[in-house]
């Protein structure tokens, strides 16, 4: 691939990501509404339920469109990545909502993005190194987060170390979805087969945590279906596609910018205010994120053949 190409694909990916985390960040407010009628494992079923079903008749159209192009798609390595992003995606969920209950919101909103250190750290572990500017970065954007999130004292508890444990999971997750895009697999495929996987494990924590209702279900269905087709569907699947194009450090800062749209949201169409500190979070995580997305330059040079 030539490096106009590659830049081309990289812009592509990072525009996708920047949705992704758009889409995520604005659908807080229906996730919380679906919290007055539902159980939290009640609510990740049925929207992941939805997701699998509604991303099925789009797969088909795209396989029809597709038809003529050459491929050479590893129905096993789908299979095997989709059932463990949807391992990975479940866990960080339930850990997040377990850790939630024992701490406050603006502590676990912290903990859980610090997924943008453990990100390069885990890609410096297994394959590669992050670049010097990644991890400058990545400091600028927790220095960011801090800002925008914390407003107590920052001490450490049960609660504290459960989301902790979400993070690790979110991390495996992007880096489970950087593993088997090397491996040939289909990125809407798996992201359909995440879904059904995760809606199992949930489907199990619900009956034994929760006393599901369907009456409560319909009650909810704006929310859920916002959260089902747009967060999951949409969100997770142009995560899958959008990360095939993006380097892992990169693509979770850029992913990382869902908690800044959730408080720019809450602030522009809630009502909600925010300080001149969480203002200056909110500054620092989208430098971070551009500095991130610039160019490199590049010394050296090519030699024709």
């Amino acid at each position: 691939m030539d490096n106009k190409n590659f830049k081309k694909k990289n812009l592509t990916g990072s525009f996708m990501l920047l949705l992704t985390a758009f889409i995520w960040g604005t659908a807080f407010v229906a996730q919380s509404k679906g919290m007055d009628y539902i159980g939290p494992f009640t609510f990740n079923f049925v929207r992941s339920v939805i997701a699998g079903i509604v991303l099925i008749p789009i797969i088909v159209l795209f396989k029809k469109a597709e038809k003529n192009k050459k491929q050479n798609i590893s129905l096993k390595q789908t299979l095997i990545g989709g059932i463990a992003c949807g391992v990975m995606l479940c866990l960080g969920s339930a850990f997040q909502q377990s850790g939630i209950v024992l701490t406050t919101a603006g502590k676990a909103g912290f903990i859980t993005a610090l997924y943008i250190v453990i990100v390069p750290v885990l890609e410096f572990i297994i394959y590669k190194r992050a670049s010097g500017r990644i991890w400058l970065c990545v400091f600028i954007a927790v220095c960011g987060f801090y800002l925008l999130c914390i407003k107590e004292n920052f001490t450490i508890g049960k609660g504290d170390l459960l989301v902790l444990v979400c993070a690790l999971c979110f991390a495996g997750h992007i880096m489970v979805i950087d593993i088997f895009a090397a491996k040939n697999t289909d990125g809407m495929i798996m992201s359909c087969i995440q879904f059904f996987t995760a809606a199992v494990i949930f489907l199990l924590f619900m009956y034994v945590l929760e006393r599901p209702d369907i009456k409560s279900i319909i009650n909810a269905w704006r929310p859920i279906m916002y959260a089902g087709v747009m967060s999951s569907c949409i969100g997770y699947t142009l995560q899958i596609l959008g990360q095939r194009r993006t380097p892992p450090a990169a693509a979770t800062l850029l992913m990382s910018l869902e908690s800044v749209f959730a408080a720019l949201s809450g602030w522009l169409i809630l009502g909600e205010k925010m300080l001149p500190k969480e203002l200056t979070g909110c500054v620092l995580v989208f430098a971070a994120v551009i500095l991130a997305q610039l160019p490199k330059n590049n010394t050296k040079t090519t030699e024709e053949k």
